[in-house]
């Protein structure tokens, strides 16, 4: 079948593409081998405008489509240098793969220190992309991203909350300022608070369609002040959930608040019909919090690198 390569385009594609990662989500048997619809909103609204100072996509997606204008795979650029290849499995080829892979060294690589670098990321159990990037010079990277996942059939056990701790949903616009100042804390205990840059930027993260302030959840300490918190991204029309971010203030941390914010989101997605639920971790302790509140089943995401 032949196949057209464009960049992106108009915003028309950005509602095809979250089409085709909900329809793919179920032809994968509701795994995470492509990005998640609420994972695309995240990056549009969240990693784009707040983290990157960016609007533009048509320089960060690449899309491949049949003359029939369906979307048969698409690349996109997460961070500059950092590349995910999302193919529908009816047309999962080698030639398709090289062809991505080959086009992403050649427009979306980056140079430092006279080297030109690119991360392309992989399912570990993807043999074929895994030869490609052998083949192609590429070689493990640092990174694994553990994609831990939760079938809601289950009961969800209870967690016992340290005294004088309450697990809550976010307030209202008035609660936006310390809700950014616990998640600059959470994110980065070791840098000091000048850097600090205020809390407007949480107005993109309620921007996202599927933003829910009920499901924005918090662990809310015997001062006031927010101690930890989860966000869920309830997707209906898959029926899944997606939880990002997930942190604590440094000074409550150890006293299982994220495990209390985490499982009353969990309640309150399977209340309204989800039957699924995704964390991804990177670290060794985020991953045991993941592994014990989800459960141990998950799929690794893996970082592969080339420089030249």
């Amino acid at each position: 079948m032949k196949l057209t390569l464009r960049n992106y385009q108009t915003e028309d594609d950005f509602w095809r593409i979250r089409a085709f990662l909900r329809e793919t989500f179920e032809l994968h048997g509701r795994r995470e081998y492509n990005w998640s619809a609420p994972r695309l909103d995240y990056w549009r609204w969240h990693i784009l405008l707040n983290c990157q100072d960016t609007e533009q996509m048509n320089n960060r997606i690449s899309i491949w489509e049949t003359d029939a204008c369906q979307i048969t795979a698409w690349l996109v650029a997460e961070d500059p240098g950092s590349v995910f290849l999302q193919t529908h499995p009816a047309h999962h080829s080698a030639a398709l793969e090289e062809e991505m892979i080959a086009l992403a060294e050649e427009e979306l690589s980056i140079t430092r220190d006279g080297l030109k670098s690119l991360s392309v990321w992989t399912d570990s159990q993807d043999s074929m992309r895994r030869e490609i990037l052998t083949r192609r010079g590429f070689t493990p990277g640092r990174w694994t991203e553990s994609q831990w996942r939760r079938d809601l059939c289950d009961p969800i056990p209870d967690v016992e909350l340290a005294p004088g701790y309450e697990v809550r949903c976010l307030g209202d616009a008035s609660e936006l300022p310390a809700r950014s100042w616990a998640s600059w804390r959470g994110f980065h205990p070791d840098e000091p608070d000048e850097k600090y840059e205020g809390w407007t930027w949480y107005r993109n993260i309620q921007r996202c369609p599927l933003y829910r302030r009920d499901l924005d959840i918090l662990a809310v300490a015997p001062t006031g002040g927010i101690a930890s918190f989860s966000t869920f991204w309830y997707d209906d029309a898959t029926r899944s959930a997606y939880i990002e971010p997930v942190a604590t203030v440094p000074e409550h941390q150890r006293l299982g608040l994220a495990r209390a914010c985490i499982t009353e989101g969990l309640r309150r997605v399977r209340k309204m019909g989800a039957t699924r639920a995704f964390v991804g971790g990177f670290e060794p302790g985020p991953n045991a919090l993941y592994s014990s509140t989800l459960s141990p089943e998950h799929d690794d995401y893996e970082q592969w690198v080339k420089k030249w």
